[in-house]
């Protein structure tokens, strides 16, 4: 199912943190006219911080939810999974309309 962007995804978010993570880090060693090694330093704002714990959160997370999909199995084979193709027919239009509009 696909999620409707509204701007900047978490993913674009983080993958521009990794890359500007990656410039700061090569540039944190610099050498100074007198030959001795200066240190830049790099403080993250806010944002980057919640940032940073919302991929760590993302990452902690299974790819495949087992005891949904258990329910689900469970569920067809006893003959109670009902299928409405009108909620089906009616949630794909308004992600139609979501993408559409974003």
């Amino acid at each position: 199912m696909k999620i409707a962007e509204t701007g900047n995804s978490l993913t674009e978010l983080i993958s521009q943190y990794k890359i500007n993570e990656e410039k700061a880090s090569l540039e944190t060693v610099k050498q100074s006219p007198d030959g001795i090694a200066q240190e830049d330093k790099v403080t993250l704002s806010s944002t980057a911080r919640d940032i940073q714990q919302a991929q760590k959160a993302v990452e902690k997370l299974p790819d495949v939810r087992e005891e949904k999909v258990q329910e689900l199995k469970d569920r067809i084979e006893a003959g109670k999974y009902d299928v409405n193709g009108e909620k089906i027919a009616e949630k794909m239009l308004n992600e139609s309309l979501l993408d559409i509009m974003a």
